[in-house]
């Protein structure tokens, strides 16, 4: 442990600007993985269709259209409003 401290003390004394952009760097790259808004942004993505459907009228043989627009299918959200 004393040696990278020397070696850090080192460089922060020689190249004060290359040590703090590769902490910037470093900072950028392990964040997201520990960030616990990258799960709920996942998850919200997961739950958001990606093309929202064209309005078509119900014959009464579609089971997979709503027969109402603001009738709830697909995944629920619910999680969301927990939090």
């Amino acid at each position: 442990m004393a040696a990278i401290g020397a070696f850090l003390k080192n460089v922060w004394n020689k190249e004060p600007v290359l040590l703090a952009a590769c902490t910037i760097g470093a900072c950028g790259v392990v964040l997201p993985f520990i960030s616990p808004f990258t799960k709920y942004s996942a998850m919200i993505n997961a739950a958001v269709p990606y093309n929202y459907p064209v309005p078509v009228r119900d014959d009464g043989n579609m089971p997979d259209v709503p027969a109402h627009p603001s009738e709830p299918k697909g995944p629920s959200m619910e999680w969301l409003k927990n939090l």
